[in-house]
């Protein structure tokens, strides 16, 4: 078990962004690359108090959940900071979720109020189709009914234990399940980020996940709000502009997960000298990145990567590798920043260095608990406090995490566990793999037999023989996929996660090598 110590922020969101306004108003907090506009933090706060008076006039009482629905922008960034404010319980809502998703989350969040963008106006009428609900559409924050009087209304006394955030999971195995965060639990999260990248006021952070994840949110949202540093806010990943942005926006640093680093790798575009200069670290998250992947990343751009790990249940962060020139071990999502993470059996007891098991972390970054959900919440909890991660793997002698798989994910064939990583690394090491992911198929013989999708870079002769031959070598022909397909593109999730379990259904009856 290890933990690298620190203390957490106290107060609330609001009292972090009085601070900012107070000690810095005339600093940047946000810059909007799609508008052309800024944010000071004395702007940002003012326009947040004045939304949480707006709220607090049109009867929202503390601790309700407002919706939002709204791509990355600077009214996405004033309405969450606003709801926070105000002391409502921000509710993102996963714009590719679907309807079907979004409107059990409305329903489920008894948000009475909503801020929709005008391009998610559908989106939402086909959500209250699928879960009907009595929903009060919020006016556009230009509308004369946000400015004037409402920045001086009275606000609710809010403590650092309220809630302040409701985030659902992705739900790609049942339900989504709603997790309510803190204010403390959110500035905790932000606050690990922090200490593990050593995040300062003079730090920028290129943003180009989405907030309604808890990556895009936490570590690029609330740990900018700690360290006193700004953000770069793009509505999207796009490659064509990402190295212009950090050039012209000077960003320090950025977080993306490994399909963005793998794009990014096989694309033609290359940062310039003064972006690589300015880049102290690029941060991969949300999923394994390939070994192979990060070496050729570091050796053709000379930007270090970081690979780090977290959860929607942990205010994002959990795991870091230190920043060089200290140790970082590839493979490894790293130590623990600001909170505890073991390794359990089956009966939660702690296991040695180099045992697998369960990962479990316990910290002040961890979630209150599943909303309305006592069973999960009681599942995910083991007696003495740890919540699991559903994630296997095992730490090393230096306190550096190994994960193997998702308990959910696992391949078991013939009675033989295989964990999908070990075959996706292997389809990594061709270079003209930009996407890959392995995946049970149900069969007769073995219960379960390997197979894998991947995406090839354009103009690549690999073929899906080559690729099984690749595996072969490096995993025997056992835990080889039996079939390999080449498709245009992998399903994702909202953070660019790739969602493995949708594969066997998304493949099923088409032909393969």
């Amino acid at each position: 078990m290890t933990t690298h110590r620190n203390t957490p922020p106290h107060g609330t969101i609001r009292d972090w962004l009085n601070k900012r306004a107070a000690e810095t108003p005339d600093g940047i907090s946000h810059i909007f690359p799609d508008d052309g506009s800024t944010l000071t933090w004395l702007q940002l706060r003012d326009h947040a108090a004045g939304i949480a008076g707006g709220l607090s006039a049109n009867g929202t009482q503390k601790g309700e959940s407002v919706a939002i629905c709204l791509p990355n922008s600077r009214e996405a960034i004033l309405c969450l900071f606003g709801i926070l404010y105000g002391g409502f319980r921000a509710t993102p809502l996963n714009l590719v979720a679907g309807p079907e998703a979004i409107g059990f989350a409305l329903a489920h969040s008894r948000s009475r109020s909503i801020f929709v963008g005008s391009g998610q106006r559908d989106l939402i009428d086909a959500a209250l189709a699928a879960h009907p609900n009595e929903l009060n559409t919020l006016p556009a924050l230009d509308d004369p009914a946000w400015s004037g009087p409402f920045s001086n209304c009275d606000t609710v006394d809010i403590t650092a234990s309220d809630e302040a955030l409701l985030m659902y999971t992705s739900g790609t195995t049942g339900r989504p399940k709603g997790v309510l965060h803190s204010h403390a639990g959110l500035l905790a999260g932000g606050w690990n980020s922090c200490v593990a990248h050593s995040l300062g006021a003079d730090d920028r952070a290129l943003c180009v996940l989405p907030f309604f994840h808890i990556n895009g949110l936490c570590v690029t949202l609330i740990g900018p709000l700690v360290s006193g540093g700004s953000v770069i806010v793009t509505e999207r990943f796009a490659n064509r502009h990402f190295w212009d942005h950090c050039e012209r926006h000077r960003a320090t640093w950025f977080s993306v997960v490994p399909t963005i680093i793998s794009h990014l790798l096989h694309s033609d575009r290359t940062p310039s000298p003064d972006v690589v200069r300015n880049i102290r670290f690029a941060r991969s998250a949300s999923a394994a990145l390939s070994p192979d992947i990060q070496a050729a990343f570091e050796q053709r751009f000379g930007i270090p990567i970081v690979e780090t790990m977290g959860l929607t249940e942990t205010a994002a962060q959990i795991l870091s590798n230190p920043l060089p020139p200290d140790t970082r071990k590839t493979g490894s999502p790293g130590i623990a920043f600001g909170n505890e993470v073991t390794v359990l059996d089956d009966d939660f007891r702690r296991l040695p260095a180099g045992t697998s098991g369960e990962l479990a972390v316990r910290g002040p970054n961890v979630m209150l608990k599943y909303a309305d959900n006592e069973e999960a919440t009681a599942a995910v909890f083991t007696p003495d406090g740890w919540l699991r991660t559903g994630d296997l793997g095992y730490m090393d002698e230096d306190g550096f995490v190994f994960v193997t798989g998702r308990l959910k994910e696992l391949i078991i064939k013939g009675g033989e566990n295989i964990a999908p990583r070990e075959v996706d690394e292997a389809l990594y090491a061709s270079s003209d793999v930009i996407e890959a992911a392995a995946f049970a198929r149900p069969c007769d013989r073995y219960g379960q037999t390997v197979e894998a999708a991947v995406c090839l870079r354009p103009g690549s002769r690999m073929t899906a023989g080559d690729l099984r031959e690749l595996c072969v070598e490096k995993l025997g022909a056992f835990k080889s996929p039996d079939r390999i397909f080449v498709l245009d593109s992998l399903p994702k999730g909202p953070s660019g996660k790739i969602q493995r379990l949708q594969l066997a259904a998304l493949t099923e009856g088409l032909s393969a090598p």
